[in-house]
């Protein structure tokens, strides 16, 4: 390559040789094409060097007295601050163990002596451009990140604020559904009835929203006490009633209390969630069955539906937030949006697991397993 480089600040190249000759040959022919050269004579002096003005790429001999180059480039690559830095290595050893055992200490490439300086050159080149684009594809990244945490961060202040005026609504509609003077008719009644449906729903979805992204960044603190997991169901049926319609829960409790430490509102959550979600995909005169069962240190809650089931490609990306917009765009009947990701996270959050069964035609079964003795409380 006879191409000069010509920018306002040339490549740093540092060389590393115990022999002095071959570092003044190969420095007078970098410089000489615009690079920035500087030598070291010990693996001891190139990490010196290299910690005090990081340079964009290293030429590194192996064999050196007291430390040679392996064990140079381990130590470069040990360091979070030089760890990225190209490490091609230029040396006379030719077996094929030695280049095997250069590329696991980290280098990138491997030159032997006696060598053409146009092929060394060469392979700088490619190793600095390769390093160019990695920074700007990080630079990217972090950018787009940094966008995405803002766009996250408006999303849930508008989320946030819409909770208050839609709770008044649900409040208001509330107040006209159960008015005493009776002066609405069937019809409209209904409508209100409906309209405190939807109203409910949105609810639920900020509350989802604003949560799942509190758990995901570790945020949401529980506060896990001794409860009686049948109530926590029964009370999950009762909140649902508005949306049952002309489809039916059915459950029948333990005989004795089923005693889990657990965060209340949050697994009552999770019910509600679970069972919204069996409401949302089952049918008219539809039944769900809500179950409880009790084994060793462990307890699992089911909600069966005889709706449509779900197609087995989909089943665990129902609890992905990455894959909702997948199962939107793939046109799946079954997208419940952040629900099930909140329930996921939820459960996790206590200990447990969650999972689906589910047979097309034939109805699903979500289930989630809790530790009796509640969440293993974070270390230090």
């Amino acid at each position: 390559m006879n191409e000069h480089i010509y920018s306002k600040t040339p490549p740093s190249v540092l060389m590393v040789d115990d022999i002095p000759e071959n570092l003044k040959m190969l420095s007078e022919m970098l410089k000489g094409r615009g690079y920035k050269v500087r030598a070291a004579v010990s693996g001891k002096l190139a990490l010196q060097a290299a910690r005090n003005d990081p340079p964009d790429l290293i030429l590194l001999d192996i064999n050196m007295p007291e430390m040679n180059g392996y064990e140079v480039c381990e130590k470069l690559k040990s360091d979070a601050k030089l760890k990225e830095i190209p490490v091609i290595f230029l040396t006379a050893l030719t077996e094929t163990i030695d280049k095997v055992k250069a590329f696991g200490t980290g280098g990138v490439d491997y030159i032997t002596k006696p060598f053409q300086f146009e092929e060394v050159e060469a392979r700088i080149e490619t190793h600095l451009e390769l390093r160019r684009q990695k920074q700007a594809l990080q630079e990217a990244y972090d950018k787009l990140r940094g966008l995405e945490k803002l766009r996250d961060s408006l999303v849930q202040m508008v989320i946030h604020d819409l909770r208050s005026p839609l709770t008044g609504a649900f409040a208001y509609l509330k107040l006209v559904r159960d008015n005493k003077d009776k002066t609405l008719s069937a019809v409209h009644a209904g409508y209100v009835g409906e309209a405190m449906k939807a109203v409910m729903q949105m609810i639920q979805m900020a509350c989802d929203v604003l949560d799942t992204s509190k758990m995901e960044a570790k945020q949401l603190q529980l506060k896990a006490a001794d409860s009686d997991l049948s109530c926590i169901l029964e009370d999950g049926i009762s909140g649902l009633k508005p949306l049952l319609a002309k489809r039916e829960i059915r459950f029948t409790a333990p005989e004795s209390p089923v005693m889990v430490r657990l965060d209340r509102e949050i697994i009552l959550r999770v019910v509600q969630n679970l069972l919204s979600n069996a409401l949302k995909f089952t049918g008219e005169g539809g039944l769900i069955r809500l179950g409880i069962e009790t084994g060793g240190d462990r307890v699992r809650v089911s909600v069966k539906d005889n709706g449509a089931g779900i197609q087995p490609e989909y089943r665990q990306k129902l609890f992905e937030k990455s894959a909702q917009g997948e199962l939107r765009t793939a046109g799946q009947r079954y997208s419940p949006g952040l629900g099930l990701t909140f329930c996921k996270l939820a459960v996790e959050a206590h200990g447990g697991s969650i999972g689906v069964e589910s047979e097309e035609g034939k109805g699903s079964s979500f289930w989630f397993e809790l530790p009796v003795n509640g969440p293993v409380p974070p270390q230090g």
